[in-house]
């Protein structure tokens, strides 16, 4: 094992570096997927900038629902530039080192980014509600101040509540093991090398989990069934049609999102056999 250790009296921290072994199962034929993920990776970056230019150019476009589309490539992009990046450079050049405090800070920004996509298709699904439920009031409810809060809070809300996740991760004791068995700084994979433990980090990313991204699905399956209720009582098809489009896109991504989610919080969970919380 390779790991750099640092004095015992010197510093809590004993391991100075982590190690990112890169995919499990397969680490001896992933740089085979660089070139695929790579593409994808500009892609879809690519993607983003296309719709923010767009949006910013179409004066069609300049409202609420596609300002909160605008918002939510800004975060895609953060997210993917804060996983993708080092995965190519553990594919290509074999750079599996990693240092603590950017592993933690990977950590802090994989929970912001996570929870700020949770907080935007909230804020899209209140769009949604007021469009279709309360029509007439929409003009002056959906403002762009409205947009200017609602953005501001959702990054203050996940940029206070993602601090204790690295904080605690960063107050371990590791004093052995340094290998990751993935290629990225995740809570769970992290602190599972920690020598003490590790359960506040566990109940914290638990309750934190259950507390912001709980309640942003909560909140938006309940919008989505005040808008199906509202247009079961319209009386033209053509109109509840209409409606319900307007509404589709949205429900795919978010079922994308919360079902990635998902799979990575049981892949954690069949792992470590750690409480089902996202990474």
């Amino acid at each position: 094992m390779s790991a750099s250790l640092k004095g015992s009296n010197s510093s809590k921290f004993q391991v100075s570096e982590f190690i990112l072994m890169g995919l499990p199962g397969i680490h001896s034929w992933q740089h085979w997927l660089s070139l695929p993920l790579a593409i994808l990776y500009l892609s879809a970056i690519g993607a983003n900038i296309l719709i923010l230019v767009t949006i910013c150019q179409d004066p069609a476009l300049q409202q609420p629902m596609y300002s909160f589309l605008g918002i939510l490539s800004v975060v895609d992009m953060g997210l993917a530039t804060t996983i993708m990046p080092k995965i190519l450079a553990i594919f290509w050049f074999d750079a599996k080192v990693i240092s603590l405090p950017e592993c933690f800070a990977q950590i802090y920004a994989i929970h912001c980014f996570v929870g700020m996509e949770s907080g935007i298709f909230l804020c899209m699904a209140f769009d949604r509600y007021i469009a279709i439920c309360h029509p007439l009031r929409y003009p002056s409810i959906v403002t762009k101040a409205l947009i200017l809060r609602a953005t501001v809070l959702m990054v203050l809300r996940n940029s206070l509540f993602s601090l204790p996740v690295p904080v605690l991760a960063a107050q371990r004791n590791y004093c052995s093991r340094n290998e990751i068995e993935h290629c990225l700084c995740s809570n769970l994979g992290v602190t599972s090398l920690a020598c003490d433990d590790r359960r506040p980090n566990s109940i914290c990313q638990l309750v934190l989990a259950w507390l912001v991204m709980g309640s942003d699905l909560g909140l938006i399956l309940l919008s989505y069934i005040l808008i199906l209720r509202s247009v079961l009582k319209l009386n033209s098809a053509e109109a509840a049609s209409k409606a319900l489009s307007t509404c589709s896109s949205h429900l795919i991504l978010i079922l994308f999102f919360y079902t990635v989610v998902v799979v990575i919080s049981a892949t954690h969970l069949a792992e470590t056999k750690a409480p089902l919380v996202p990474v």
